[in-house]
């Protein structure tokens, strides 16, 4: 692959990482505040920031793409196919979304015994774990959906017009 080609292709994967980051980021903080019980916009917002922020991290320092494509050569996965898409989506799912989860999951814990004083009865194993089962799969189903609508959009407008 020629240095033009590699550039575009890493252009590419940064657009990709900014919208699906985003999107999970929206997506798991709405999931995550509407199933705590306690929704409220100041915490949406607290929480879609905080994820956002974690996403695009994750999203420049590990490179999905390139690992979904050695992945796919090892295993002889064709692009596009179902099986292949199943897997990106598992690869990338067991990236983002323990991560996100965990500190999604620290800020909520954090402001309900800030709010109660300490006094709230709620442990955070359980809550961590609740979460990220329900992240998990929302994730998963996002990922699945999302990612191809994504990637051709992009690389049929190419990385400098998008």
């Amino acid at each position: 692959m020629d240095e033009n080609m590699q550039a575009k292709m890493k252009e590419i994967g940064r657009k990709m990482s900014i919208r699906m980051g985003i999107l999970m980021s929206f997506s798991l903080s709405l999931i995550g505040t509407l199933t705590s019980g306690h929704f409220s916009v100041p915490g949406f917002l607290i929480s879609f920031v905080l994820s956002t922020v974690v996403s695009l991290i994750i999203g420049f320092l590990v490179p999905i793409g390139l690992i979904n494509m050695k992945i796919a050569k090892k295993h002889n996965l064709e692009p596009g196919k179902i099986k292949t898409r199943c897997v990106e989506a598992l690869v990338s799912d067991l990236v983002y979304t323990p991560v996100m989860t965990l500190v999604m999951t620290i800020l909520a814990y954090t402001m309900a015994m800030k709010q109660s004083g300490g006094m709230a009865q709620i442990s955070f194993l359980p809550m961590f774990l609740r979460s990220l089962l329900i992240c998990f799969v929302a994730g998963f189903i996002l990922i699945l959906v999302f990612m191809p609508i994504f990637l051709r959009r992009l690389m049929r407008n190419g990385p400098e017009k998008d």
